[in-house]
């Protein structure tokens, strides 16, 4: 069967394939092979560059666009050489070398430096380095800027709902009112020191050889300083260095890289969840679109899909972060290949976040607040008052302060008049009664209000 979106057996390359597309340059099969042409070409012009290596001229200024060329202007029509020298090869770390060497034969300047291409390395070496790159460019290009986009949105509507005020449920039971906009300001404080760590993840990489030791660097060159030169290699790719490595690098960094996208996904599992149940209670109307249909029998219906579908796909992304990040940091002695496959899937449990993130904003673009429910919900609640007004007779010195208000509003229909009478009588100062005479389940929000405004600063 041809293949195609529609008989693709991952949703992210079928249903989903137009909202992944960013990602296919990043951690497909043609993006490993861009970043291991990258990394084998840099390190040549590393060596070139090198004054104890006389064996490599150093390059041109031609001879270095030519080589940029090969790699800058990488096409699929250049992965798919790369695959036919491969079935040759049975090696696809070996496919790259030849391929950038067959690339410069016809050149007579860079022809004699071919058997520096791969020199020393071990097929990790390039590996760990293209992993590296494929985590830092998906992490520039696509994700902080897509959680910065949903932040911002939120924080947008945190704004715009400050003062609205809201019932709050604790332990699904009515509880001391809030505002809707500072219910939405906590998620974006969560998001935020989250992207910070995120941000701060330092991305390793290694060019040691076949166990970390530059073994067959210094038999090579036994005067050349290795680490220093592998130093300023990995840090010219903008990534950080791991001087002590066995053949691969330790991972340590993935897990702690996944673990943050986990606890990310995990908070908006949590927003989205809350969301789907005020849309549940009608403090939010989904807008309607028109030709969309909610149910295939119940007319009337329009269903919460985008959070749902964001809950979903957070869930898929985060059991696979939690296998990779369980998984990697572990190798047998100096190495083996259980991480090669599971590597592979690194672009899966991003895709799965990517969607996740576009079906919240998505979600969130079809909101409108439904004020009247939230008002009624309050007006019906006058029992959370009970709160301040035992917490005012306590600083009074009256007795049994809590068991009276218990018993007042306990399993009771409690109104604003109930509430009336039971302060009226209390031996308070009159200053401290017409304060709680004031109070409404619609201004007793604490100050919620101003929380917003000050993250806001």
């Amino acid at each position: 069967m041809e293949f195609s979106a529609l008989t693709a057996i991952s949703p992210i390359d079928g249903r989903y394939h137009n909202k992944t597309d960013s990602l296919r340059p990043i951690f497909s099969e043609f993006g490993l092979f861009r970043f291991r042409v990258q990394v084998e070409i840099e390190w040549l012009k590393a060596l070139a560059e090198h004054a104890d290596i006389s064996e490599v001229a150093k390059f041109s200024a031609e001879s270095i666009s030519i080589l940029d060329g090969i790699k800058d202007n990488f096409s699929v029509a250049d992965a798919e050489a790369i695959k036919e020298i491969e079935k040759t090869t049975n090696h696809d770390v070996k496919a790259v070398e030849y391929f950038i060497r067959d690339k410069i034969q016809d050149n007579a300047s860079l022809k004699p430096a071919s058997q520096f291409i791969h020199f020393a390395c071990t097929s990790e070496d390039i590996n760990n380095l293209s992993h590296a790159l494929m985590l830092k460019e998906a992490r520039e290009t696509v994700l902080l800027p897509k959680l910065n986009e949903l932040i911002s949105v939120l924080l947008s509507l945190s704004n715009d709902y400050a003062a609205i005020p809201m019932l709050c449920r604790t332990h699904g039971q009515t509880a001391s009112p809030t505002t809707l906009g500072k219910e939405l300001v906590v998620y974006v404080h969560r998001l935020s020191r989250q992207l910070a760590q995120l941000e701060k993840i330092k991305l390793l990489g290694k060019m040691n050889g076949a166990v970390g030791n530059f073994n067959a660097h210094l038999s090579a060159y036994p005067d050349l300083d290795w680490m220093t030169l592998s130093k300023d290699f990995v840090e010219g790719l903008e990534l950080d260095w791991n001087p002590h490595t066995t053949q691969i690098e330790s991972h340590d960094y993935m897990a702690e890289y996944f673990h943050v996208l986990s606890r990310i996904n995990t908070i908006l599992i949590d927003f989205n969840r809350d969301i789907w149940s005020y849309i549940s209670l009608g403090y939010f109307r989904l807008k309607l679109k028109k030709g969309e249909i909610g149910s295939s029998t119940m007319p009337h219906k329009v269903n919460p899909i985008d959070f749902e579908n964001a809950e979903g796909n957070l869930g898929l992304a985060n059991g696979i972060f939690e296998h990779l990040a369980q998984k990697l940091p572990i190798s047998r002695w100096q190495r083996d290949l259980t991480d090669s496959t599971v590597l592979r899937n690194m672009g899966v449990g991003v895709a799965h976040t990517l969607i996740a993130f576009d079906s919240s904003l998505k979600g969130l673009s079809k909101l409108d607040i439904n004020a009247d429910v939230l008002n009624q919900d309050l007006e019906q609640s006058w029992e959370v008052l009970a709160e301040p007004i035992q917490t005012v007779m306590r600083r009074y010195g009256i007795d049994n302060a809590y068991e009276q208000l218990k018993e007042l509003t306990r399993g009771q229909n409690i109104n604003q008049e109930t509430l009336r009478v039971f302060i009226e009588q209390l031996e308070i100062p009159d200053g401290a009664k017409t304060i709680l005479l004031k109070l409404t389940p619609q201004n007793y929000t604490g100050n919620a209000e101003a929380q917003v405004t000050l993250f806001s600063k």
